[in-house]
């Protein structure tokens, strides 16, 4: 990565307010892109940063704003950037000042402890693309439920900051640097965590089992937090890499030769890997600490299996009355199966963790999980904790499973898929042109004309989530033993096939090639 270059168009490039690919645009998790294509520059975020400053109070935010930043090279000066924004609209900033980095759950926890406080709420910032290439640049906004904004909240966004750059930038407020920093109020993001997490996690149990702990925070802003923990409970934890390079240059190539910090790569966890036995669990994050990837002595545990085992345990070692198990479409089907055994009703939702935040604010949802390794619980109590997805205490979680069980999470799943039947699931990316991407996006069920799915009869053809009626942005397709959905991607020109079957690795392929071929023929007409 040419980090002279990055930088330097950061504060260069102008985006075409009239080019679509460079307007702001809030995906899943945040408004994303690199300066290398004029996708994230300082225009964008001061568009974004002023925006919010301008509607937060309509968002119900009027007390502080918790303001965090992960490794990544942009993310630096883009929280500079965002800082002197808000300095100058005189809102109350609080940022980590001696340790730099704030992990996406630490904002979060941080939000949800000063709202049930205060009457004047706050609200959330976070500078951060996630598990991303190091070249990318990511700006998040999390009212004050805590947890990612809804769709209402970054639609406004985005029209008043696409506005913004339409204009010139000339409706921004912004102080310098200095000035701004002097006006910043220091927070222990850090300390705020370690202690709070005693009231979701038993730390006690894990300390006094002596298990030993490693972890790689992948180059991201955990690595702090998890000395803190170690400390704070007198853990027996090791930080295996503690190297902050901007260039993520010593993390090993993901499977398509680029550098992604994704926790849930066996690529990308290579270096955990090689030293898993040195260990009795050992966890990794990614850059901002919300995906967590869970390394026992057999190796990396699928996101989905390890899901299904912390919903096995938090439902039998916590009481939570009525609470639901929130998971997106395209999760396992082995977490119903769980839950059905356990007597508790599923919660399905779209991609994105924004739909669980309702349900863990409230307490009615004891947890919510998505396959790509996100996922978070309530306190024991049934408080929310985290109302966004928590890499570290997913992390934590697996220990207190090792310690108070004497197994660890994948010989659990083990077990659960031994008596309620094992899942084969897989994703692929299917390359479509754009104009058939809106297309699948907006399907209707009468569309799929198939009675049958690799030789079972379809029972539900769906194009809105069952939990919540919301719109799945694509289809899924659902039998009494596989389903398989399909959706188009955000930011790439692919449809995004992901597929489960409990009939084996033979019934996975059928089900993979029919809905390849049935997704091809819906879209032939586009």
């Amino acid at each position: 990565m040419d980090l002279p270059r990055l930088l330097t168009l950061y504060y260069e490039e102008r985006p075409d307010p009239e080019d679509p690919h460079r307007r702001v645009a809030f995906g899943t998790s945040g408004h994303r892109g690199t300066s290398l294509k004029g996708t994230f520059t300082e225009a964008h975020v001061l568009a974004i940063a002023q925006a919010i400053a301008d509607l937060r109070a309509s968002f119900g935010a009027t007390g502080p704003l918790f303001l965090g930043k992960d490794t990544h090279a942009l993310s630096e000066p883009a929280w500079a950037t965002a800082l002197s924004v808000f300095a100058a609209n005189g809102l109350e900033v609080r940022i980590e000042l001696e340790e730099g980095y704030t992990p996406t759950p630490l904002v979060s926890l941080a939000i949800l402890e000063h709202n049930a406080r205060h009457e004047a709420k706050a609200d959330g910032v976070l500078l951060t693309p996630s598990h991303n290439p190091p070249e990318d640049g990511g700006f998040k906004y999390n009212p004050p439920t805590g947890g990612p904004a809804d769709t209402r909240v970054t639609r406004a966004i985005e029209e008043r900051a696409n506005a913004l750059l339409k204009e010139g930038l000339k409706g921004v407020r912004r102080l310098p640097l200095r000035e701004a920093l002097g006006r910043a109020r220091a927070f222990d993001y850090a300390g705020l965590y370690a202690e709070k997490v005693a009231e979701a996690v038993d730390l006690e149990a894990i300390r006094a089992s002596g298990l030993r702990l490693g972890v790689d925070p992948l180059g991201g802003a955990s690595l702090r937090v998890w000395e803190r923990l170690a400390e704070h409970h007198r853990l027996n934890l090791e930080v295996v890499n503690p190297t902050l390079d901007p260039t993520f240059r010593f993390m090993p190539k993901d499977h398509d030769g680029r550098i992604r910090m994704d926790c849930s790569s066996p690529h990308a966890m290579a270096g955990l890997l090689a030293l898993k036995d040195r260990y009795d669990l050992a966890v990794g994050n990614d850059p901002d600490a919300d995906r967590h990837g869970i390394v026992t002595r057999r190796g990396l545990m699928n996101p989905n299996h390890y899901l299904a085992a912390a919903v096995h345990h938090l439902y039998t070692t916590r009481a939570w009355p009525g609470a639901k198990v929130g998971k997106t479409a395209v999760t396992s089907a082995f977490l119903d199966r769980v839950a059905r055994a356990l007597g508790r009703e599923v919660y399905e939702t779209p991609v994105g963790f924004k739909y669980f935040v309702e349900g863990l604010l409230g307490g009615w949802l004891g947890f919510g999980g998505e396959e790509s390794a996100g996922a978070s619980f309530l306190r024991f109590d049934g408080r929310p904790f985290a109302t966004d997805k928590d890499g570290l205490l997913l992390g934590l979680l697996a220990a207190e499973i090792l310690a108070k069980q004497g197994k660890a999470p994948d010989e659990l799943y083990e077990g659960l898929a031994q008596a309620l039947g094992r899942p084969h699931y897989a994703r692929l990316d299917l390359p479509i042109p754009p104009e058939a991407k809106a297309r699948l996006a907006h399907l209707s069920p009468e569309e799929v004309k198939e009675r049958e799915l690799a030789g079972e009869p379809i029972l539900q053809v769906l194009t809105h989530a069952p939990g919540n009626g919301e719109p799945l942005g694509g289809v899924k397709v659902v039998t009494a033993s596989a389903w398989f959905a399909a959706r188009p991607s955000g930011t790439e020109d692919v449809a995004k096939v992901y597929a489960e079957s409990f009939q084996g690795e033979g019934h996975l392929k059928e089900v993979l090639e029919a809905a390849m071929a049935l997704v091809g023929r819906v879209l032939g007409g586009a």
